[in-house]
């Protein structure tokens, strides 16, 4: 309550004392009850104003330690969900997550989920949306952003992350001129996991050229070996596998430029280009004995689970992104020159321009507030990608062991880094050519829709690669 506003019932409490001490009799009793009740209206007047006043000032004083980031302790809780859901991984994030947390007295609270491609759907029909989501395709975060359900970056907010990527990383965060995403972590696609060990033992050389990829898996089909290990299911994702080959293909046979048509939507699924592309792969792996596949099909083996037959020899190679680290057997020894460790080479093609197909994550918000933003910031760091990066790689084994996280953020501590995932973050900075998953950047409903469900189909031999390509491209948007 303000000095005058006090001052002021003083004085009229004392006069009401003065009024009674001057006055006798029946005359004392009435006057007291008269100037008391004016005294008890006074004080209830002078109490709801200073509330009033009090409220505001308490609000003024929220709101200015909002703007210079001070307050963010009784702010409560930030949801973040995604598809990242192992133990290790999931675990990691939510490391990261809740030491930043610790610091900024802000809960955050990762869910990660097999099915998250549809339970975000429900969630934003539902008016029940996370705070934040870690999308895997840039198409999804895209859609979301055109409903206006994603919300466009603060100018301060979009100051700070942009500078700790290139403007590559960046710009798929982009929809149509307004940034929506921030990038929380990078995948290479374009290798061939293998153990150099048995490579060299059986006489095979790593190959050159796609053609020579083709001739080594006649060599080794020829030998009695299994060339391939593939899956492609995924839960309500099934089919994305698929995809990635579909894209490492239509790069190295129809090239860049043609590959942006097609993910733009004006090269048709149905063109030769991609139709060849789509049968190219199928071909491979209908060769008999060219491929195995631990649930008994392509289309019922979990991409995940390539690790383990690869490691115990039941094929020779599995064309899986980086992330495929975090599938290894625990314990699985990586480029350390030992007889069971694993390592990649890059997918190759003929060309001379080694075009690199590459990934990742970005973060998107579905509410506006400030610890949601500042939560935003963090995740587009080299601090979130250092926390992130110690958490997985500890919670693997520690050093030695693949961790399955890389990431393009400037800033990163490579010291955390194994020597085959600093040897993929070569291959990145060596490439002439990069293109962004092609699946991830199209309309959700055919990157993450009809592309997955009829590929599988394709793959199942349940149609034709032309009928396939007719039904994607009548689901485009």
């Amino acid at each position: 309550m303000s000095f005058s506003r006090w001052k002021s019932l003083l004085a009229l409490l004392a006069v009401a004392v003065l009024f009674v001490a001057a006055c006798s009799g029946d005359e004392v009793t009435d006057a007291a009850e008269t100037v008391a009740d004016e005294a008890e209206e006074a004080v209830d007047e002078a109490v709801e104003e200073a509330m009033e006043d009090d409220e505001s000032e308490e609000a003024m004083e929220d709101e200015e330690a909002m703007e210079d980031g001070d307050a963010m302790a009784d702010t409560g809780v930030v949801t973040i969900t995604g598809s990242i859901r192992s133990e290790e991984e999931a675990g990691a994030v939510q490391d990261a997550l809740s030491a930043w947390g610790d610091e900024n007295g802000v809960e955050v609270t990762y869910t990660g989920s097999a099915d998250w491609e549809a339970e975000i759907n429900v969630a934003v029909e539902g008016g029940t949306a996370p705070d934040i989501s870690i999308f895997p395709q840039p198409g999804k975060l895209a859609d979301f952003a055109r409903d206006g359900h994603v919300l466009q970056l603060p100018d301060a907010t979009a100051d700070s992350a942009s500078g700790n990527w290139d403007a590559g990383s960046w710009g798929f965060g982009t929809v149509d001129g307004g940034q929506y995403g921030v990038p929380a972590s990078t995948d290479l696609k374009s290798l061939v996991w293998y153990q150099p060990a048995r490579f060299e033992a059986a006489g095979y050389s790593i190959p050159e050229t796609w053609d020579d990829l083709l001739a080594l898996t006649d060599t080794m089909i020829a030998d009695g070996n299994t060339p391939w290990c593939v899956g492609i299911e995924s839960g309500q994702a099934t089919g994305w596998p698929f995809t990635d080959w579909v894209e490492d293909v239509m790069l190295r046979t129809a090239g860049p430029e043609a590959y942006d048509q097609w993910v733009a939507g004006d090269l048709d699924f149905a063109s030769d280009e991609v139709t060849g592309a789509m049968q190219a792969i199928k071909d491979l792996w209908d060769k008999p004995g060219a491929v195995f596949a631990s649930g008994g099909s392509i289309a019922a083996t979990n991409f995940g689970d390539n690790g383990q037959p690869l490691v115990d020899g039941d094929c020779f190679m599995h064309r899986q992104a980086s992330f495929f680290a975090g599938f290894m057997p625990e314990g699985t020894p990586a480029a350390d020159g030992s007889e069971d460790a694993i390592d990649v080479f890059y997918l190759p093609g003929n060309g001379t321009d080694r075009p690199i197909l590459v990934a990742g994550t970005l973060v998107g918000a579905f509410h506006d507030r400030p610890e949601v933003w500042a939560v935003m910031e963090y995740m587009g760091s080299p601090e979130y990608a250092d926390a992130r990066q110690a958490s997985q790689k500890e919670r693997k084994g520690g050093d030695g062991v693949l961790s399955g996280f890389l990431t393009a953020v400037k800033g990163a501590d490579l010291g955390l880094y194994d020597p085959l995932a600093q040897s993929m973050m070569q291959i990145m900075a060596d490439a002439e050519v990069a293109r962004f998953d092609g699946s991830d950047l199209m309309p959700a409903d055919v990157g993450a829709g009809t592309f997955w469900s009829e590929g599988t189909s394709f793959i199942n031999g349940d149609q034709t690669a032309a009928e396939a390509a007719e039904a994607i491209d009548a689901s485009w948007p």
